[in-house]
């Protein structure tokens, strides 16, 4: 019977030592993970060298099976609802008894990790899992100690993912069989039923989105970021489909991370070591850096082959849309180590408005810009299914609602200071709809929308003249280099204005509708950021 000892000194978690008379495998390279998995049977290799695996049943993140244990640390700090769902203490307590009964004959892969690059605020995680290629996942997703750290690492976090682990919903106080639990008293999270590996990255997301703002004030952030040649951060938050991965991928600027960030009182820093990519319909002449990242070491999930080939077909479909890679952030160029950078001067916020509303650019003044965080604004089209054309509002408060433990009015405010503080330029980018709605106006060129974001950040629109917009208030440049002057006022790309007053008014009232669940909690300074009817 081999003993794995999962806490320490330091460590807060109060369990016994957790036993297995399988082989226990700590911190193995890349290479040996990979054969681990293959000879095991978990993926198959890709032509490029990268292994290919399924996670199974759940192609994604099962947001309704993810809870929060309630105790006295979190019962009147976390936001509880629909998003954080509480889980007793006692049932955590015996789901985790049964977790290390049923590990008690396994195989277990453990991983030492880092989630921030920033030390003072870092977490050290250890990480069991039963799957080999979750570990390369970790190895992958989180930052790798090297074997000098290794040799006087204490973790202060711990994740356990057993997938093939299932809870009996009557007894384990779970809705379903699958389960992701954050402990954050006892600084653990179970995960068990589900294969999808984004859950351990997430699930560790959303617990630095609770003690960064509630135990230090740091605001902590989703969003992808990136460094200047003058050593200028720019920072890129938006909803899938905006633009997001693909504006801050720029070639002149050196990437910090492109899904999670912190900013402290000396700048941003990415939680991540890696990168978890879509890559539905990738192709080299679409994204060039991801494409050549998928190689040996790295993972792609729920892909499948072109006919008699070991060759990803990147296109198919037939598993899931949410086909992902992860890889190690240095496997693409140009990347910033470590993975810091300054105070951001400028801050772009990306919408992909499908009604044609949104100018496509415009500065945001304080109130605004909290607002507008809190929002979380696009605009999804909904496509021909049943004959629907119109486009789909959505919003996702601070950018990334689902892995928020707080009131999104927290982050907001932390926003709204730093952004105060630092005298951070806002941007709206509206990557969407000109002309008209969808169906009628046509798509903001990428051409146009990479040179606004340029002039942005080489300081092209300090000087300029802006006209303020009548319904959202917002101020929008006159002028841009490179850009047609006729496109960055919305209302004069439409045929008929008055149909875009009335369209602005539409969007604008859905604003201060879905504003209406944080409202009892916003200052004035916030609300004043609303847009005006």
């Amino acid at each position: 019977m081999q003993d794995f000892v999962l806490d320490n000194q330091t460590s807060p978690m109060a369990f016994s030592d957790l036993q297995t008379s399988g082989k226990v495998y700590r911190n193995l390279a890349p290479a040996e993970l990979v054969e681990h998995a293959l000879a095991r049977n978990e993926a198959v290799l890709t032509s490029t060298g990268a292994l290919m695996a399924d996670t199974g049943k759940f192609t994604g993140r099962s947001p309704k099976d993810r809870y929060i244990v309630r105790d006295e640390k979190t019962a009147k700090s976390v936001w509880w609802g629909d998003i954080n769902i509480p889980f007793d203490e006692d049932k955590f307590d015996g789901l985790l008894e049964k977790m290390k009964h049923f590990l008690s004959d396994k195989d277990l892969f453990i991983r030492d990790a880092y989630a921030g690059a920033d030390s003072d605020h870092r977490l050290n995680l250890r990480i069991i899992n039963t799957w080999a290629w979750h570990n390369l996942f970790c190895n992958n997703m989180f930052l790798r100690p090297d074997s000098k750290e290794l040799e006087s690492f204490q973790h202060d976090f711990t994740i356990i993912c057993a997938p093939e682990f299932q809870a009996d919903p009557e007894i384990d106080g779970t809705k379903n069989s699958n389960f992701a639990i954050l402990n954050l008293s006892k600084r653990m999270i179970l995960i068990g039923g589900t294969g999808y590996a984004g859950e351990m990255k997430k699930g560790i997301f959303s617990v630095l989105n609770f003690i960064l703002p509630h135990e230090k004030n740091i605001l902590s952030m989703h969003c992808s970021a990136n460094v200047g040649k003058d050593e200028d951060t720019a920072i890129f938050f938006g909803l899938s489909g905006t633009g997001k991965t693909t504006l801050s991928a720029d070639p002149k600027r050196r990437l910090i991370g492109d899904d999670e960030h912190a900013w402290t009182e000396k700048g941003v820093f990415n939680f991540e070591g890696g990168c978890y990519a879509k890559v539905i319909d990738l192709s080299r002449e679409k994204e060039p850096e991801i494409w050549d990242a998928i190689r040996f070491g790295s993972i792609v999930e729920n892909t499948r082959f072109k006919p008699e080939s070991r060759e990803v077909d990147f296109s198919n479909k037939s598993v899931t849309e949410n086909t992902r890679t992860a890889y190690p952030i240095h496997f693409i160029p140009n990347v910033m180590e470590p993975s810091t950078g300054g105070i951001p001067r400028n801050i772009f916020f990306l919408t992909a408005d499908a009604f044609g509303v949104m100018p496509p650019i415009s500065k945001l003044d304080k109130s605004q810009a909290m607002y507008h965080f809190i929002s979380g604004y696009t605009a999804k089209v909904a496509g021909t299914e049943m004959g629907v054309t119109e486009p789909k509002l959505t919003f996702s408060a601070c950018f990334g609602a689902a892995f928020l433990p707080l009131h999104p009015t927290a982050y907001a405010t932390l926003f709204g200071e730093k952004m105060e503080k630092y005298d951070t330029n806002v941007w709206l980018i509206n990557t969407g709809w000109t002309g008209g709605p969808f169906g009628r106006g046509s798509r903001m060129k990428l051409v146009y929308t990479r040179a606004m974001i340029s002039a942005a950040l080489e300081g092209a629109l300090d000087d300029v003249e802006y006209q303020e917009h009548p319904v959202f208030g917002f101020k929008v440049p006159q002028s841009c280099p490179i850009v047609p002057s006729e496109i960055l006022n919305a209302r004069n790309t439409w045929a008929d204005p008055d149909a875009y007053d009335k369209k602005a008014k539409e969007l604008a009232q859905a604003f201060i509708e879905n504003f209406e669940q944080f409202k009892e909690f916003a200052s004035d300074d916030l609300l004043a950021g609303a847009p005006r009817i």
